[in-house]
């Protein structure tokens, strides 16, 4: 599983899940991260974008490192066996893994196929972008934060 958050927000942006560690487990959150950037109206500016990820094999790819670099994203890869350079991830996957796999509340019954982990997934990023609320955020949830930033960022000026 591999998840695309935006540090500011704490929204999940885009995720995929796969049976596989190859390149596509990495690079195709990414892409549909920039994609639903631009289809919202705030899209991806060239070099104002670090990309935080552990130091796996994924991240470290030629394929990867040269799309990020087609973007304008700058990599930030943390050093190897320290969890605390990627802890933001390392939350979330906690919280994924507690909240969504070893639980029954977005899904019911054992998962027995990708499928029916991508359908908890789906259901569980939904809660949690939607309607989790983050003590960090100020007790709203991450949509609600990014709106509420979006609303300031766009205000008239008030004439004095």
């Amino acid at each position: 599983m591999a998840f695309i958050v935006d540090v500011y927000s704490q929204r999940i942006l885009a995720w995929h899940a796969s049976t596989s560690k190859a390149t596509d487990l990495v690079l195709t959150p990414l892409r549909m991260a920039i994609w639903q950037r631009d289809h919202e109206g705030t899209p991806v500016i060239a070099a104002d974008l670090i990309h935080h990820s552990d130091a796996g094999s994924q991240y470290t790819s030629i394929r990867f490192t040269e799309h990020l670099d087609l973007e304008g994203i700058r990599p930030s890869i943390g050093s190897i066996g320290d969890a605390y350079d990627n802890a933001l991830m390392e939350s979330i996957n906690g919280l994924y893994k507690a909240e969504c796999i070893r639980t029954t509340v977005f899904h019911d019954g054992p998962y027995k196929t990708l499928a029916d982990v991508e359908y908890a997934t789906a259901g569980w990023v939904d809660w949690y972008n939607q309607r989790r609320l983050h003590g960090t955020l100020g007790m709203i949830s991450p949509t609600e934060f990014e709106t509420a930033h979006y609303a300031t960022l766009n205000r008239e000026p008030q004439p004095a």
